[in-house]
């Protein structure tokens, strides 16, 4: 009998890994695309932020833009539901089907829009509502993607097939920075023109391909299982968060690790963007193609991590990580400053620019509806400030005092743009970050580094999430903590992070909300979330 087993299991086995590499790499293409689709927008926030919000100031037109892409991650909780519903009910293929269908419907349609010039105000208002159809297939793909991948996963390796789909956002950044790089050389000086539709436009070849692969793919055998004995969910919204047994694990998923997780990855992919375009006023090609040289140096360990999950577990590597953002964000940003633009990292610290004005005359400089009016001396101030990248400090003086700037030893009495432009010339303050001497290498390695931090936060995610929940109601309760961390913490990291920073003119002021929100993060993930490493998922 034993000298028969070997060759009556091996094509089996050999089988059963085609069928697993078919699950991966037909659920990770997809997500890729579906990736890409939601990614554009954020890696062409500066254009559509001047194509669809021109009737507002330069500060709240990007305000707006980040908003916007904001917009995308709010709705993501409630696609959670909706799909994730429909993945407990009828099945995990079809309902990832039909997410990545309005998706990429839903992209093309961006590529299609009239702009602010064209139609005014329906613009943006109809450009928020793609976004928020964007952010509702989002809700149901990834919950769809991962649930189904990990229920194919062989015992022992769960964290390493499921970390191929935490790659996959990754590599859709990636994918949607170089789409849009090689449409910035093709289009050359009309890419702000209508050269920006045409990543937008593309989406629809990738429908087509990722809708192609996904209907060859079978259902999940952990959700046919199930449903051949009847144990299928008949309310799993009701199972999901109206029983505190279920509930209790989906806020400790949340804030124990999604929250914390969200941070990370929308800080390293694309705050870091921001950062060096808006506040560095690096060159936005050179930036773009640092950040796609390090993102194909940092992608392949969200896998790693992934897979040393399932070695030493999936606890030890996700607190190493959210400690790691904790302590280090501070360091690493101020750090890109000093490589990316040497200059005004120099000229800030022997030269700082202080602002000192009665706190009731400076205002907040957003305006919605781009009717307000900035006229005191100390808006004028900062918003010369604001527009040119210059980082500045706020002082406050007595009630009635005139407004006075110091840029190093120079004092300047009230607002004369042509005194202050001279003096923030003469310190040594550039307009642009200088391409020559920035450290490219250092840039990259610092880029890298949070690409890593993300990594440890994000590879083993998808498959502690599957783990902590039952095959009856796995995609719903995994879906929402995921998208609430995802798309409420994450997703407007970008917006409040660039508000703080407009708000108090420190470039690094920023970092706090990303900083506060690991930590808490850590501490809840050290007292409350459990090693789910060993745990078998086909129970129902």
């Amino acid at each position: 009998m034993s000298e028969h087993a070997q060759p009556l299991n091996a094509p089996l086995d050999e089988s059963a890994a085609k069928g697993s590499q078919k699950v991966i790499f037909a659920s990770s293409l997809g997500t890729v695309f579906e990736w890409y689709d939601f990614f554009l927008y954020g890696a062409l926030a500066a254009v559509i932020s001047k194509q669809f919000f021109a009737g507002v100031n330069d500060t709240t037109a990007f305000i707006f833009a980040l908003m916007a892409f904001a917009a995308g991650f709010v709705v993501r909780p409630f696609g959670a539901l909706v799909f994730g519903r429909l993945g407990d009910m009828i099945g995990r293929k079809y309902t990832f089907l039909a997410t990545i269908i309005l998706m990429g419907l839903a992209t093309f349609a961006v590529g299609l829009l009239p702009n602010y010039a064209s139609i005014g105000i329906a613009a943006p208002i109809i450009l928020v509502a793609l976004r928020m159809l964007q952010g509702l297939a989002l809700g149901g793909e990834y919950g769809g993607a991962a649930t189904y991948v990990a229920e194919h996963a062989p015992q022992g390796k769960r964290g390493f097939h499921t970390s191929w789909i935490q790659s996959t956002a990754t590599l859709g950044l990636l994918l949607s920075l170089l789409v849009v790089l090689a449409c910035r050389y093709f289009t050359g000086d009309q890419f702000e023109v209508w050269g920006w539709r045409l990543p937008f436009l593309l989406s629809i070849v990738l429908l087509g391909i990722s809708t192609w692969i996904r209907m060859s793919l079978h259902e999940s055998p952990a959700f046919l299982k199930m449903k051949e004995e009847g144990k299928a969910s008949t309310a799993p919204i009701s199972e999901s968060f109206g029983k505190w047994e279920n509930l209790k694990v989906v806020l400790i998923a949340l804030f124990s690790i999604n929250a914390g997780q969200a941070v990370t990855f929308y800080a390293a992919q694309f705050y870091v963007l921001f950062f060096l375009t808006q506040f560095l006023k690096m060159d936005p090609a050179l930036a773009n193609s640092l950040l796609i040289i390090a993102v194909v140096i940092g992608a392949p360990m969200f896998i790693f991590f992934g897979w040393l999950s399932d070695k030493i577990g999936r606890k030890p590597v996700l607190m190493l990580g959210l400690l790691l953002a904790t302590l280090l964000y501070f360091p690493i940003f101020k750090a890109l400053a000093h490589y990316a633009n040497p200059a005004i990292d120099q000229a800030s610290r022997q030269a700082p620019i202080s602002v000192i004005a009665d706190p009731a005359t400076c205002t907040f400089q957003f305006d919605p509806v781009g009717k307000a009016r900035f006229d005191s001396p100390c808006d004028k101030v900062k918003t010369f400030l604001v527009k040119q990248g210059l980082p500045y400090s706020s002082v406050a003086a007595p009630a009635g005092s005139p407004v006075q700037v110091n840029v190093g030893e120079v004092k300047l009495d009230g607002f004369d743009e042509a005194a202050l432009r001279g003096a923030v010339t003469l310190a040594g303050y550039p307009q642009q970050a200088d391409s020559q001497n920035v450290n490219k290498a250092m840039v990259v390695a610092l880029i890298v580094a949070l690409i890593l931090i993300a990594a440890m936060c994000y590879g083993p995610l998808a498959a502690l999430m599957v783990e902590l929940f039952p095959t009856r109601i796995r995609y719903t309760s995994m879906s929402l903590p995921y998208h609430i961390g995802n798309g409420w913490f994450g997703g407007f990291l970008p917006t409040v992070s660039f508000a703080l920073v407009v708000y108090t003119g420190d470039i690094f002021y920023g970092l706090w909300y990303p900083v506060l929100i690991t930590g808490v993060s850590l501490v809840v993930g050290l007292l409350c979330l459990h090693e789910t490493r060993d745990v078998d998922i086909d129970h129902v």
